[in-house]
């Protein structure tokens, strides 16, 4: 028996139907040693060494993972195809205690039957340079995060925590909202002419005064142009004709795919990292069993394999035509910082359209899976063809534009269109016209507008940024972006990101005393460092040295200044019991309570109990029901009367019960409904 070893559970039925009978299928479920939860781990006269440590929930796992082993005529590590799952293989190697040139290291790219059974007879050793570089990451991680969060604690708030990439990328969101609040809007007038030829009417806007650009700034400005072309003729002064065209987009990688999953699907990160691992790992597809539908998600490629593009050109050739496919399959190039190292996100097989898999996934699965599907299938299609008019119209010296453009040929649009933003180009088809010919200004209009401020970043936005300016990598955009929201460093307005009031404090803080290192530049620097240790074989060690060195000192500076962000205590008018003096409303690590302003002469405490927003009343005992928030940041409603009443409810309560089953009845979607039977209430 042949034992195969992975990282996720969910791959283990999928892999086990094209392994067969001769193999057995074991999951780590991730990492199983890791630095020590409650101490630095790092062996700092040791070149920084980690002292790795068996997860303490992963004892009874690597004890049955030893028996497997031992048992197994071969062992192949099949872990995911990244710098964190080589790692993870070399973990395991270490406490199966394999030697180190053993070629037990296999990898696939996509869950199917002739990528496994290739893998299998491909196996090599593992490669050290990959996993020196994740040994680098999380050393690199661990000391910022290790050394840095405390003296954000002590200077600004409890439980704060500050990272390498985390803390840039909310810099990022900050800096943005700089932006924004510093921003003086510039007033600017559109003016334009409703132009009629026979029956047809089409715009046309102004762009010139006497032959030089002009845009009004003002309502007198505009007003003048008004007076000026009222009721006069419009010349055709030049018409011109072109043809342009729109080349297919690449097939996704990880950041696009989080970008268009927001954009066009409305799919959080979040959503969409949880929809894609699904996807890769298998899902159960009626008729089929547990299938993986696409490739590995965690990728900055945009390269695909010969099979899969043929595959894809023949598909498409099929469901359009030949003219919907070039004569040369398209290539894409690789983004200059890009690692390159697996395919882009694409099916595994055409012949699984969205539509036949539809009723067997979950509406996020099934969105995703579409986008990544269409977009996919239009990478090897055909390029799209427009036929564009421009014509220029003079009247009274000012000189008005005109542009029509129509679609000749679909190509790629036919199977997928790529998202336009929120204000999408205003195109008509223009009447036929003639150079010379005058024509009536049906309608004049100025519209007053101001020039806007720079965007808020989304999650699509705030990772489309950390790509360009090469800060994270593919397999850390989506959990960046999460911590910045669960540490509540940033709000959500609509899918607009909010620095909050305490991402603003750590910002602050950190542009202070850590600017040199918490900033894009130098972050897009360690990375190209890590790839070098990746790629060139570079000593991780003298990485992680060279960024102790400087670092070190800007935390010694940090600690021992006098500067502190921390919000001053605030007086109330509890008498404190012990001493007579008044209490002091301080902010500690589990929150807020009261301290005697006596302080250091009395010690007394005592917890705080903010009031609480009463919202209806209890079914079972009658008193009020007030809102309650649980560790996890989630609103829910609980009796006041607690512990004697211990009802709880996560929606409001209205104090009745349903006539037709006795369940309370509560609020939601502003109506009246049963917390049972669903029914609504009068």
């Amino acid at each position: 028996m042949n034992l195969v070893i992975i990282e996720a559970p969910a791959k283990r039925e999928t892999l086990k139907k094209y392994l067969g009978n001769g193999f057995d299928v074991f999951a780590t479920k991730g990492h199983i040693r890791d630095l020590p939860q409650k101490s630095y781990g790092l062996d700092v006269k040791n070149h920084f060494e980690p002292i790795y440590q068996v997860m303490p929930e992963k004892k009874e796992l690597i004890s049955e993972l030893k028996r497997k082993a031992e048992k197994a005529d071969k062992i192949f590590i099949a872990t995911d195809p990244d710098r964190e799952g080589e790692a993870i293989s070399w973990h395991i190697a270490n406490v199966l205690g394999l030697p180190a040139d053993q070629k037990c290291r296999i990898e696939f790219n996509e869950i199917s039957q002739k990528a496994v059974q290739n893998a299998l007879t491909k196996p090599r050793q593992i490669d050290l340079k990959l996993v020196d570089a994740q040994q680098a990451r999380r050393v690199l991680d661990r000391i910022v995060g290790y050394k840095l969060s405390p003296i954000l604690c002590k200077k600004i708030k409890p439980r704060l925590s500050a990272g390498r990439v985390q803390s840039v990328a909310l810099k990022l969101v900050v800096d943005r909202e700089k932006e924004i609040e510093a921003f003086v809007p510039d007033e600017y007038w559109n003016v334009f002419a409703m132009l009629e030829k026979g029956k047809d009417a089409f715009k046309a806007s102004l762009e010139k005064k006497n032959g030089k650009k002009f845009v009004p700034k003002n309502k007198e400005e505009a007003g003048s142009v008004l007076s000026a072309v009222k009721g006069k003729k419009f010349e055709v002064s030049s018409i011109k004709r072109t043809t342009s065209k729109s080349h297919a987009p690449a097939p996704f990688t990880t950041s696009t795919m989080q970008q268009d999953a927001l954009n066009k699907a409305g799919l959080s990160i979040k959503r969409t990292t949880q929809s894609a691992q699904q996807l890769y790992e298998g899902v159960e597809i009626a008729g089929e069993g547990k299938i993986a539908l696409i490739t590995y998600i965690r990728t900055d490629s945009t390269r695909v394999s010969q099979d899969a593009q043929n595959a894809c050109r023949e598909y498409a050739r099929k469901m359009y035509g030949d003219k919907f496919v070039p004569e040369k399959p398209n290539i894409y190039a690789a983004k200059q910082n890009a690692q390159d190292a697996h395919e882009a996100i694409r099916p595994i097989n055409m012949n699984m359209t969205p539509e036949k898999v539809k009723s067997s996934l979950s509406p996020d699965n099934y969105k995703l899976y579409k986008l990544i599907y269409e977009r996919f299938l239009a990478s090897q299609m055909s390029e799209a063809i427009y036929s564009n008019v421009t014509a220029n119209l003079n009247c009274e010296g000012y000189d008005f534009k005109a542009v029509g453009k129509t679609q000749e040929f679909a190509g790629y649009t036919a199977a997928y269109r790529e998202y336009e933003g929120d204000e999408k180009q205003e195109i008509s088809k223009l009447p036929p016209l003639i150079e010379g010919e005058l024509l009536d200004g049906k309608e004049i209009k100025a519209e007053q507008k101001f020039t806007k401020p720079p965007a808020r970043y989304t999650e699509a936005s705030l990772v489309k940024a950390m790509e360009e300016k090469g800060i994270g990598r593919p397999a850390t955009y989506a959990a960046t972006i999460m911590v910045l929201s669960s540490r509540e460093y940033v709000s959500k307005e609509g899918k607009q990101l909010v620095p909050t009031e305490l991402g603003r404090k750590v910002v602050e803080y950190l542009e202070k005393f850590f600017s040199s290192v918490i900033n894009v530049k130098f972050t897009a620097h360690m990375e190209q460092r890590l790839d070098d240790v990746a790629n060139k074989g570079e000593d991780w060690h003298e990485v992680v040295e060279s960024f102790w060195n400087g670092f070190s000192k800007l935390l010694s500076a940090s600690d021992s200044s006098g500067f502190s962000l921390k919000p001053e205590p605030i007086e109330t008018d509890i008498i404190c019991e012990k001493c007579g003096h008044k209490m002091l409303l301080r902010e500690g690590r589990y929150g807020k309570f009261l301290g005697c302003s006596n302080f250091p002469k009395c010690r007394n405490i005592k917890p705080y109990e903010e009031e609480k927003k009463i919202v209806g009343k209890c079914p079972d005992c009658g008193r009020d029901m007030v809102e309650r928030k649980s560790k996890r940041g989630k609103i829910f409603f609980s009796c006041s009367g607690y512990p004697d009443c211990k009802f709880m409810s996560w929606y409001p309560t209205t104090g009745e019960k349903c006539e037709s089953c006795g369940a309370p009845i509560v609020i939601k979607n502003k109506q009246k409904v049963c917390s049972n039977c669903k029914q609504r209430q009068q």
